[in-house]
């Protein structure tokens, strides 16, 4: 089946009314284009006749939706189809933030759109901002209701006007959409504990432990500490629930359609507020089934490309993300492989990324990193990936035991000695980082902390023995000229380097640019006292970001070397996301190499991840077109020396291209 029914086309015609007929041919056209993903999506989860059912409910919310939406979206959408690549261009810079932390409200962030656009951001993801349960909601996942903003940041009325600002700027927003679970509170909750058996439908209810311990048997606890066990008995609706994040978190039973039927109707309510990119939060548990861990399912799969599909066809403009922070091995499946390559989530965490970048810092050693990154297959050239240093979560060091094995190391002892590095109870670690949600039983300890804390910047102007540049009163004081501070900046910008040197959609988290620490009175505000991961949630210090300009500074060092860093990607096409990143083999275990073979040329990245000169044989970099190599960030010459090697100075990070 290539083209959508007739009858299909009648139900649709019959919703869009007296739209111009440009306007309805166009959506007839992109009804017919996508009308095949959306049927094998739902094919691949309901039965025949369920899925035809469902398919034509789902066309009648995108024309309902389609004929809603405003006329500048529909020129954006107009634009996006004619540059399909554009999230993948190297001109995209994400910044991702609280809005109440940030800027204070909606209308705060619509006022520091000027500060973005100095950092070069392009895409700005605001965290979870839909109205959240009263009380503990895990910072604002417990969602109570998807059409309302939280009073305290404004209305509905602020975002799409916010949406519209930051679009006019050239920044493409993106919002968080809870996809696994809602809020105790929201209203499907509260109808299900009223005995709507329609609404018990939305969820995974028992009347006794039999079901729940059978899968227990499998599934791992995501928060040992505070939220142990995966189920929750409810009084007020007589049974056992799903509960997998927390007990007032109820997941949602996606083999219902009537839940995937209510959620693409919140995503195209969300798309025609102007959200660009739609934040697929805790994707991978949406499916559950027994004997597994119930992640990444393939049915997962199957429900992503049938609500792209939908998405397509209304509001082409609007992007998928997913988030699922799973193993490397399992992550390449939520940007599309096989039957669904290229049709699921257009974007996806590069979360493999990020743990090796911490593992070659605190190991001084690229081994793993090049043979896990190595070894990932090719991600669809339609996709990008999000890098990042650190996200709002804790870090969970997601080695793979098999690819530790393969350079020589216990994956279990590797784990522990980075959370014994970045908590700094390994001697000689500079870190300050903390110890988040610690398992016995498996022996996992995350870690939460902001760059500035876990790089060893915090520690470094405590042994300086002077006001510390990130806290002092005074931050326009000159940062303090010592050895460990120096070598801590360095170290701040080869981070950086390497996930803009990455191709997709680098993304900082708010505070990194200016080099804060975590956040000493995190405990302090009601409801964080038990979530550590407060402390490298800070709220943007005005004075540093005062000082931003001054490069003396601390704040104004970090700050003007990552503005340079996305100021240069935007001048290399090499930096497209749709051209590879691939891991160059190891010459020196101290400096990770890739290459990017883009049809103008290559580019040959070097990070040198310890604090000694480094060698590279200057014949690798010209076996790739790059024989008189020029540093695109540092804008000079890079000359072999007499023994035919390039020399690395310590933490140095080189994007080699020809020289111009």
């Amino acid at each position: 089946m290539t083209r959508a029914p007739e009858s299909v086309h009648s139900i649709a015609a019959a919703t869009l009314g007296d739209l111009p007929d440009d306007r309805l041919e166009l959506f007839r056209v992109r009804l017919d284009r996508w009308w095949t993903d959306l049927w094998h999506g739902l094919r691949g989860v309901y039965s025949p006749a369920a899925t035809e059912e469902v398919a034509k409910r789902l066309v009648v919310l995108a024309a309902t939706a389609y004929r809603e939406r405003d006329p500048e979206l529909h020129r954006l959408d107009l634009e996006r189809i004619l540059q399909p690549d554009w999230f993948q261009c190297e001109q995209m810079l994400g910044y991702a933030a609280y809005t109440e932390r940030f800027a204070g409200d909606l209308d705060g962030v619509r006022k520091k759109i000027p500060y973005l656009e100095e950092l070069g951001v392009t895409y700005l993801h605001l965290m979870p901002l839909l109205l959240p349960r009263d009380g503990d909601n895990d910072g604002g996942y417990a969602v109570a209701d998807y059409r309302r903003v939280r009073p305290d940041l404004g209305s509905v009325a602020d975002l799409r006007e916010l949406a519209s600002a930051l679009r006019r700027s050239g920044i493409s927003l993106c919002l968080d959409l809870v996809l696994n679970h809602v809020a105790r509170e929201h209203e499907w909750a509260v109808l299900a504990r009223q005995g709507s058996e329609k609404h018990r439908a939305y969820f995974h209810l028992f009347p006794d432990r039999r079901e729940p311990d059978a899968y227990e048997q499998t599934l791992p606890e995501v928060f040992p500490d505070f939220a142990p066990g995966s189920f929750t008995w409810d009084d007020e609706v007589g049974a056992w629930v799903w509960t997998t994040f927390n007990a007032w978190q109820w997941d949602l039973n996606w083999a219902n359609p009537d839940v995937l039927a209510e959620f693409a109707d919140i995503m195209l309510f969300l798309a025609n507020l102007g959200v660009e990119v739609l934040r697929l939060d805790a994707i991978a548990f949406l499916w559950k089934r027994l004997g597994t861990t119930c992640q990444n399912e393939p049915e997962v799969h199957h429900l992503t490309q049938a609500l792209r599909a939908v998405m397509r066809i209304a509001c082409p403009a609007t992007v998928f993300k997913a988030e699922a922070i799973v193993s490397p091995r399992d992550l390449m499946q939520y940007l599309g492989q096989g039957s669904h390559h290229g049709k699921v989530s257009d974007l996806a965490y590069h979360n493999a990324l990020m743990v090796q970048v911490w593992s070659m810092l605190a190991a001084k050693d690229v081994r793993l990193a090049a043979h896990t990154l190595g070894s990932l297959p090719p991600s669809p050239t339609t996709s990008a990936w999000i890098t990042y240093v650190r996200c709002h979560d804790d870090i969970g060091w997601a080695v793979d035991d098999r690819d530790a094995a393969a350079v020589g190391l216990s994956g279990p002892a590797h784990r522990a000695f980075l959370s014994d590095w970045y908590t700094g109870d390994f001697a000689g670690s500079p870190a300050r980082g903390l110890t988040f949600q610690h398992n016995p039983a498996t022996g996992d300890r995350r870690v939460s902390g902001t760059t500035a804390s876990l790089i060893g910047l915090e520690a470094a102007l405590e042994q300086a023995h002077a006001p510390s540049a990130l806290t002092r009163r005074d931050p326009a004081d000159p940062a303090p000229d010592t050895a460990d501070v120096r070598a801590a900046l360095a170290r701040v910008r080869l981070v950086h380097a390497i996930v803009l040197g990455w191709g997709g959609v680098p993304v900082i988290w708010s505070g990194d640019e200016l080099g804060q620490p975590n956040d000493p009175h995190w405990a302090d505000e009601p409801g964080h006292a038990d979530d550590n991961r407060w402390a490298h949630r800070p709220r943007l210090d005005r004075e540093l970001a005062h000082a931003r300009h001054d490069p003396g500074t601390v704040p104004g060092a970090v700050f003007e070397s990552l503005a340079h860093l996305a100021a240069v990607r935007c001048g290399l096409p090499h930096l497209h996301a749709a051209v590879p990143t691939q891991v160059l083999p190891v010459a020196d275990p101290g400096v990770l190499g890739t290459v990017r073979r883009h049809p103008l040329g290559a580019l040959v990245a070097l990070y040198n991840v310890t604090d000694t000169w480094r060698a590279w044989p200057a014949e690798w970099v010209a076996d790739e077109g790059v024989d008189d190599p020029y540093d695109a960030i540092g804008a000079h010459r890079v000359q072999p020396g007499e023994d035919g090697n390039l020399w690395l100075p310590p933490y140095a990070a080189w994007w080699l291209v020809q020289h111009p």
